[in-house]
């Protein structure tokens, strides 16, 4: 079972060395970290794979989660400056 980060999930993945050197490569070259770069190919294969009303309600999920997560980090910040105010 993966690992809880926040709103993700940490998964772990063990990939072969001349591959991984590829994505290296591909990643410098974009100017990515690879774990960026492994993280779009992923996306990018759901959204070919599944239907896209299946695939956009899941990512529009995941945006509205991000959103929330934005504001109670805010919220947090704010709060905790008013009351260091105190």
């Amino acid at each position: 079972m993966p690992v809880r980060q926040g709103g993700k999930f940490y998964a772990q993945v063990l990939l072969d060395l001349n591959r991984y050197r590829l994505l290296e490569e591909m990643a410098e070259k974009q100017g990515k970290k690879v774990t960026a770069l492994i993280r779009e190919f992923t996306y990018e294969a759901l959204e070919d794979r599944l239907p896209a009303s299946e695939y956009k309600a899941a990512e529009a999920a995941d945006t509205a989660l991000w959103a929330e997560s934005v504001r109670r980090r805010v919220q947090g910040r704010m709060r905790a400056k008013s009351e260091a105010a105190v």
